[in-house]
């Protein structure tokens, strides 16, 4: 295992992020931003010029082997490394991710879906974390791809340290950003550090299956009637650095879009996620065997920075980052720098870096 902590600062890749599909870019414009690095990121020539007009991504249909549908979209160069963007918890395949022309500038074809039970995609109910590396191989097949690299936000993590373990024949890196670890972690207070309505949510899944239900059914609801309910009942929780990144009015307006996507068929992708991390997720990790990047961001009260400490002990094949400088959301503005480092082959070592990213948006 490697371990870095981020103090210093040099020059980086200028990113803009792409609005979800369907919505008029002039609606998420740049001249909204509120923080001027992050205001920046769309205001200036080359990579970092938003586009005029919203950028295409090619939609693809995959079936599980039990037959469920499961939906991607597919952007950035035709021919470039294939690298899986998954979502967190909850999510949808319109999450935030760099354009497709900063994309194809780094050689990078993105494939981000709609995890089971989420958006488009069709339920797998009883599903654990381990399910997910089937689906995905299922998607790499639909689309001929033979090798790939995983990249996994938040409620992505664990799905994607899935892929490590069980798709090793076809996985050259993986990363895990903002994880959380397995629920019966040793010697780790799970618990600790976290939120209040984290804590509300894990326990109940211990305690009464059906109140998941019931409760996530009802938030589900009320955030479809509202898409700004769930933003709105986090911002209590957040640091000041997550808080930064809520606050930019074109991030939220993703955000928010994301939120409405993933539960526009109800909760079931959700209620999945919850009841899967409070169980066994179907593999060990030292099952991992290919390059892992574990990114953290210490001030992140949504999935404290001791889960991913935890599962740097036991991952042999990590490469630990902890960002004294970010929190929970922070993981979104460090995406650019983890596809390139997923985009380098295999058996090169490469060192991550993102310190810059986090300079320029004034953290």
């Amino acid at each position: 295992m490697r371990c870095a902590i981020a103090t210093s600062s040099r020059p980086g890749v200028k990113v803009t992020f792409a609005p979800p599909a369907g919505r008029d870019h002039k609606q998420a414009g740049a001249s909204s931003h509120r923080d001027p690095a992050m205001r920046n990121l769309c205001s200036r020539g080359g990579v970092a010029t938003c586009p005029a007009a919203e950028e295409a991504e090619l939609e693809q249909e995959a079936r599980a082997s039990d037959g469920r549908r499961l939906i991607a979209d597919v952007t950035g160069h035709p021919d470039g490394v294939s690298i899986f963007l998954l979502h967190g918890t909850p999510g949808s395949r319109n999450g935030p991710k760099p354009r497709s022309m900063t994309l194809r500038m780094q050689g990078i074809k993105l494939i981000s879906y709609d995890r089971a039970g989420y958006g488009d995609s069709d339920r797998d109910p009883g599903r654990k974390v381990v399910d997910a590396a089937a689906d995905i191989e299922a998607i790499a097949d639909q689309l001929g791809i033979d090798r790939f690299s995983v990249v996994g936000r938040s409620g992505g993590g664990p799905h994607a340290l899935a892929c490590a373990a069980r798709l090793s024949h076809r996985v050259d890196r993986v990363a895990a950003l903002v994880s959380v670890a397995p629920f019966d972690a040793n010697d780790l207070d799970w618990y600790g550090g976290m939120t209040d309505s984290n804590v509300e949510e894990y326990s109940r899944a211990d305690i009464d299956e059906d109140a998941v239900y019931r409760e996530l059914s009802r938030l589900a609801e009320r955030i479809q009637e509202d898409p700004e309910e769930l933003v709105r009942k986090l911002r209590p929780e957040l640091s000041r650095y997550d808080g930064r990144i809520i606050d930019d009015v074109a991030m939220r307006r993703m955000l928010v879009a994301t939120y409405s996507e993933a539960l526009k068929a109800g909760p079931w992708g959700w209620i999945d996620d919850v009841l899967a991390f409070r169980k066994h997720w179907g593999f060990e990790l030292s099952e991992i065997q290919v390059p892992t990047l574990l990114w953290h961001g210490l001030d992140d009260r949504f999935s404290p920075p001791p889960h991913t400490r935890w599962l740097a002990e036991r991952i042999p094949t990590s490469q630990l980052e902890l960002e004294p400088a970010g929190g929970h959301f922070s993981a979104m503005e460090v995406l650019p720098e983890v596809l390139s480092w997923l985009s380098a082959p295999a058996d090169q070592h490469v060192d991550f870096y993102a310190g810059d990213r986090l300079a320029r948006a004034g953290v």
